[in-house]
């Protein structure tokens, strides 16, 4: 069976999953690095490059390789998922985020390969490399992200990015949907 076939057996059933569930199929999913060779892009100046690999209006599944820059802080929107590191580790760092003000950094926790963790609704955090090993990272999220909100913490500034933009301050004025100063 072929990786899409794979996946579109599991994501296919999926119409409002829970965080529980979410995970599960994540895991069932049971996805190599050699699997996911084939949709790794050089990510050109960004965090990371990210290929879509399956969409419904119920989930999305996505495979991102990074560079050595940390992402912006941001949010899903109203989505919630689980992220696996395939490959190298993540640093994953949690921000509180209290209305209109910056947000604040709270914690940062490393995740190495095989590692999964949580990314609640509206939930802020930033990921980077945490060493030298090449960073590969598979994203379930439910429902699709729309409405990401990406920080500028030397801005003072929120944007709401449109979906061609990933977790960077958006390059075209296209990517951004709203821009707000923070206190």
């Amino acid at each position: 069976m072929t990786l899409k076939n794979r996946i579109e057996d599991q994501l296919d059933k999926l119409t409002q999953p829970s965080t529980k569930e979410l995970k599960q199929v994540l895991q069932s999913l049971n996805i190599s690095l050699e699997d996911l060779q084939p949709y790794l892009q050089s990510p050109e100046g960004k965090p990371y490059y990210r290929k879509l690999l399956y969409q419904n209006e119920a989930v999305e599944l996505l495979v991102m390789n990074w560079s050595d820059m940390e992402c912006a802080p941001h949010d899903h929107g109203n989505s919630k998922g689980w992220i696996q590191v395939i490959n190298g580790t993540s640093v994953n760092t949690i921000f509180e985020v209290k209305d209109q003000q910056l947000p604040q950094e709270i914690f940062h926790r490393e995740y190495r390969e095989g590692s999964f963790f949580f990314a609640p609704k509206k939930g802020v955090h930033k990921m980077k490399k945490g060493s030298k090993e090449n960073l590969v990272t598979l994203h379930l999220y439910s429902p699709p992200i729309q409405g990401m909100m990406v920080y500028d913490l030397e801005k003072c500034a929120a944007c709401v990015v449109s979906d061609e933009c990933g977790a960077w301050w958006p390059d075209h004025i296209r990517q951004k949907v709203k821009e707000m100063q923070l206190k």
